[in-house]
């Protein structure tokens, strides 16, 4: 019989090296041992813990002190009242770990004010095979669906596409994430990448510009910026002088190659987008303005299985089916042609969503747009499209599409809104977008 193997939580080999930056108060790597030992003794005795720690440090306190519990991790896309209670129902054996106190629901627990215990000599391990977490889809094409983690996974993962974006020799690294750390992007490219790399991460969010070039500049280098394509395209609008940064990672959403470049060009850095999906997780990851092809992370094999292609190995959290059209340069490499959810059929002729989005969105003066499938009518389909485009009118994005797109796919009509309803990954949720028609 093969022994269970364990991984250690922690990739630091000195305790005392920085792990959270919080500014004046920065948190070592042996405190946030002591800290998450200390925490694990006052958990309730439960099963299932919901971290909604908006706090990066407390949420890392909290995800290794249910580890010490042998508790699994709940991680909602949201914390909107429906998906939590559809959470209780589920799991009924949870409660809520906050920053705060919550009204008197009798299942939140508040994170202490303060953590007072021993300094912890050994990095704890915990095996391979243990369920970690339970991650929950965005909801950007309907119910959020679970999908388990064990820690296995999670470390291997991690490590393999530290190793794919060459992040080895940016010892000591400090990562700035925009992104939220529930979801599955943010628990491994800012939380798990931190933990098992060595390197420290910023503890708080940043959203706007302003705030992302300022936090940047306050956090020692190297530096890596982990964000999506939706404030990409802000911070390379945004008018000033950009901190050095040694990596940029980039996911969530098709990154086109011209904002690729822009970024690079700003920033003076690398920049690399991660491909995976949530029943996988993390898959592969090219270097965007040098290739369109995908390169799976080590522990990762894709394989055709009739009309699909499967996603399996050790770094996968599960063997799954694709949703994407992917067409198979080998075992490792691959193209993207868009999901198969975006194809459209019109009058005998087909496109994608994603490459009639990428159109509407390199229309100089269109600050976001997206095409939908509207409610279907008689025989035809017309395609509709939600744009934010100030002092534009429907004739001029026409025109503008024209040369592109074959008339059956132009939009009829153009909705113009302010902003578009995306959530914090800049991913629009089937119900959010729903409402607006």
């Amino acid at each position: 019989m093969t022994p269970v193997q364990n991984f250690p939580i922690l990739g630091h080999d000195d305790l005392s090296a920085i792990l959270v930056d919080r500014g004046q108060y920065p948190i070592t790597a042996g405190r946030f041992l002591a800290d998450a030992a200390v925490l694990a003794k006052l958990l309730p005795d439960h099963g299932y813990m919901v971290n909604l720690c908006s706090d990066r440090y407390r949420f890392v306190v909290g995800f290794l002190a249910a580890l010490h519990r042998r508790q699994v991790t709940l991680l909602p896309s949201s914390e909107a009242p429906a998906q939590l209670t559809k959470l209780v129902a589920d799991y009924p054996s949870l409660y809520f770990l906050r920053d705060q106190p919550a009204a008197t629901d009798g299942m939140s627990f508040a994170f202490p004010q303060s953590l007072v215990g021993p300094d912890v000599e050994a990095v704890p391990k915990f095996s391979a095979a243990s369920q970690a977490a339970v991650l929950f889809t965005s909801g950007s094409t309907g119910a959020a669906v679970p999908n388990p983690r064990s820690w296995g996974a999670l470390v291997n993962s991690t490590r393999a596409a530290a190793k794919k974006l060459g992040l080895e020799g940016l010892d000591g690294a400090h990562i700035l994430g925009t992104i939220p750390h529930q979801h599955s992007y943010g628990l491994e490219s800012i939380i798990m990448l931190s933990l098992q790399s060595g390197f420290a991460f910023y503890g708080a969010r940043s959203l706007l510009p302003a705030d992302i070039i300022a936090d940047l500049g306050n956090i020692p280098e190297p530096r890596i910026l982990v964000t999506t394509p939706i404030h990409l395209r802000s911070l390379v609008e945004y008018d000033g002088n950009m901190p050095a940064v040694s990596r940029i990672i980039c996911a969530t959403a098709p990154l086109m190659v011209d904002l690729a470049r822009r970024a690079e060009d700003r920033f003076k850095a690398q920049l690399y987008e991660i491909y995976g999906c949530s029943e996988v997780g993390q898959i592969a990851v090219r270097r965007s303005v040098e290739t369109p092809e995908w390169s799976c992370i080590d522990g990762i094999v894709l394989t055709q299985k009739g009309d699909d292609i499967w996603a399996s190995g050790p770094a996968a959290a599960a063997s799954a089916s694709l949703n994407d059209i992917v067409e198979l340069r080998g075992p490792d490499r691959f193209l993207l042609h868009g999901r198969k959810s975006d194809i459209v059929n019109i009058a005998g002729k087909r496109s994608s969503l994603s490459h009639l989005n990428h159109h509407l969105n390199s229309i100089p003066g269109v600050r976001d747009g997206v095409f939908m499938f509207p409610d279907k009518t008689g025989d035809f389909i017309r395609l509709t499209a939600y744009v934010v485009a100030p002092g534009m009118s429907a004739e001029e994005i026409l025109s503008a599409l024209r040369p592109h797109l074959d008339p059956a796919f132009l939009p009829r009509p153009i909705h113009f809104v302010d902003t578009l309803p995306r959530n914090a990954l800049g991913k629009l949720p089937a119900d959010a977008m729903g409402a607006l028609r």
